[in-house]
């Protein structure tokens, strides 16, 4: 990720099927902030499992909305067979869309959540 200057990467099987996605924030989360080994960490351990994905016919607006339900920043493009053809980030969207959706969208993502006996909350 430093090499490529990337913040988010897809996690794909042998068959490029997305199984799961890390992001620089899931290694300081995962990795950094508990201590452990980035040598032995494996990446299972860490991943994002079954990530929200888009198909390449979805529309802006589609992706957009997915991003805003699920407080994601970037999605993974996916073909029928599930393989990974590319990626959509919210910076993507905010260069295609009007500036009035792009606010709401940067706000909906940017939700605060905690976490309530184990289950993520959005704070009012």
């Amino acid at each position: 990720m430093h090499d490529h200057k990337c913040g988010f990467v897809p996690i794909v099987d042998s068959h490029g099927l997305v199984i799961g996605v890390v992001t620089d924030r899931d290694l300081c989360s995962a990795v950094i902030a508990e201590a452990r080994l980035a040598e032995t960490t494996k990446i299972a351990d860490v991943m994002t499992c079954n990530p929200v994905t888009c198909a390449p016919d979805n529309t802006l607006d589609d992706c957009e909305k997915l991003m805003q339900a699920h407080q994601v920043r970037r999605l993974p493009v996916v073909n029928s067979q599930g393989q990974c053809i590319g990626m959509i980030a919210q910076a993507d969207v905010a260069l295609h869309a009007p500036a009035t959706k792009v606010a709401k969208t940067l706000a909906e993502i940017s939700k605060v959540t905690r976490v309530v006996h184990g289950v993520h909350a959005t704070a009012a």
